[in-house]
């Protein structure tokens, strides 16, 4: 059995490091922004107003979340081809032993695939899927920011004006982790939609219905949830520290220097 290159686990790595951060910083902003907005000052809390903050939030975001998580997707999923590829041409002969070594597997690039879908698609090569991105997102944000202002409401400090930041990382880390098991279906279809190159057998899905049809009927209902556990390891630390800096203000500061 062929197995592939371990730096696959790696896969994505620098995307993500690269593209998260802007990703969070409009997210975090935008939902700022609307707040004040479309709730006036003195306002209580009022979770009509903040679910349509989120949502706002949710749809800026896309603009930096959709190419990052297209180009993600086919770096990760390229050691799972190369797998496929070697497992189809390994000898039908029961001997274990080959004379020849093994052909070696050079892994994508993500300015490569960049490249090759501005080269082949377009702009819309990257915004691929947008459609099933702007339906995760736009619900996460709506569940997640007034869950979070709810949770972080209940730890603020009249001395101090605000919550600590250890309230804050656990609100955020609550928040997000409810948030991300949620809308796991919708990220499911997501990643189907998004997945380019398809290996021997596996099904293409014309957009958001068919995909959901086609996995429900073939895999059934429990395979929308798959990867709910590992979205919610991710993302619970990731909101957390995200809420946390925001709320200490660094971002700020750090503009300050600029001035």
């Amino acid at each position: 059995m062929a197995l592939a290159h371990p730096g696959f686990l790696l896969a994505g790595a620098a995307v993500n490091l690269t593209l998260v951060t802007p990703e969070k910083a409009i997210k975090l902003a935008a939902n700022d922004f609307f707040r004040q907005l479309l709730m006036e000052d003195g306002m209580q809390q009022n979770l009509k107003m903040e679910m349509l903050a989120g949502c706002g939030a949710g749809m800026c975001q896309v603009v930096v979340t959709c190419p990052m998580e297209m180009l993600k997707i086919q770096l990760q999923d390229a050691g799972r081809l190369v797998h496929r590829q070697g497992s189809a041409s390994a000898p039908s002969s029961s001997r274990s032993y080959t004379t020849r070594s093994a052909p070696t597997h050079k892994r994508p690039s993500a300015t490569l695939i960049a490249w090759e879908l501005l080269r082949t698609r377009g702009l819309s090569g990257l915004y691929k899927g947008l459609g099933a991105t702007l339906l995760r997102d736009i619900p996460f944000s709506i569940i997640y920011f007034p869950l979070f202002a709810n949770l972080n409401n209940l730890g603020f400090n009249e001395r101090t004006g605000k919550a600590s930041f250890a309230h804050s990382f656990m609100s955020g880390c609550v928040a997000g982790s409810i948030a991300a098991v949620t809308v796991t279906p919708l990220d499911v279809l997501k990643t189907r939609i998004q997945t380019l190159k398809k290996g021997l057998g596996e099904d293409s899905y014309s957009g958001i219905t068919d995909c959901t049809r086609k996995i429900w009927i073939q895999e059934g209902p429990s395979a929308l949830m798959k990867g709910a556990g590992c979205r919610a390891l991710v993302i619970a630390p990731l909101f957390g520290i995200a809420q946390g800096v925001y709320f200490l203000g660094i971002g700020e500061r750090i503009l300050k220097c600029f001035e």
